[in-house]
């Protein structure tokens, strides 16, 4: 691989890597409501049993099946932030890869 090629790779990988970032950012920012609308819908549905006269022992129990809309929600928020984590690492991999090549190369000449 040719010295521009090398740096032409590295400059799309970094390229690549701030898209990486600001995607990660946004699904932080969804997971964060995400969370937040799941434990609010958990409280109000907790206090909703309770008040329907619900035993406290089977609140526990029944409230999270009737919430489940919220924690699937939740959930897929959260892959997709850990799916952004972990493109971004393999993107500074990449970067470090193409970067210790360019060294390499340079140091040969």
């Amino acid at each position: 691989m040719s010295g521009i090629t090398l740096v032409n790779e590295l400059n799309e990988l970094q390229g690549q890597l701030v898209t990486g970032v600001k995607l990660m950012a946004e699904y932080g920012r969804k997971l964060a409501q995400a969370e937040y609308d799941y434990k609010v819908a958990l409280s109000k549905e907790a206090l909703r049993l309770k008040a329907d006269g619900t035993p406290a022992t089977l609140i526990n129990l029944i409230v999270y099946g009737n919430v489940a809309k919220e924690r699937l929600k939740r959930d897929t928020a959260e892959v997709m932030y850990k799916t952004s984590v972990e493109n971004i690492n393999a993107v500074k991999l990449r970067l470090r890869l193409v970067q210790a090549q360019i060294d390499k190369e340079w140091s040969n000449e």
